[in-house]
């Protein structure tokens, strides 16, 4: 993934690229903005190097699934992102 973003995580903490918001149902319904959930899937752009005894286990390039409220928002070059623990991503899909 060619995804280089001029921010480094620190310790546990990953930077995440959301995944863009369903726009139609399985059964071909639009959904509406107002509508939309926020998504749990995205890739992994960058990761901290880990705590002194736990290194990170995911990488750049990793898709994962994480918490509905897990991380922060940062916006960096006109990108959305979401920075977070280690902790809060629930699974490498």
């Amino acid at each position: 993934m060619a995804n280089n973003v001029s921010i480094t995580p620190l310790h546990d903490r990953v930077i995440v690229k959301p995944a863009a918001a369903e726009e139609k149902t399985a059964g071909g319904i639009i959904i509406p903005d107002t509508a939309k959930e926020k998504p749990q899937r995205g890739t992994v752009v960058a990761a901290g190097p880990g705590k002194k005894d736990e290194p990170v286990t995911v990488k750049a390039g990793d898709t994962v699934l994480y918490g509905k409220y897990a991380g922060t928002e940062i916006s960096l070059e006109g990108q959305d992102y979401l920075i977070m623990r280690e902790s809060d991503i629930l699974a490498i899909v």
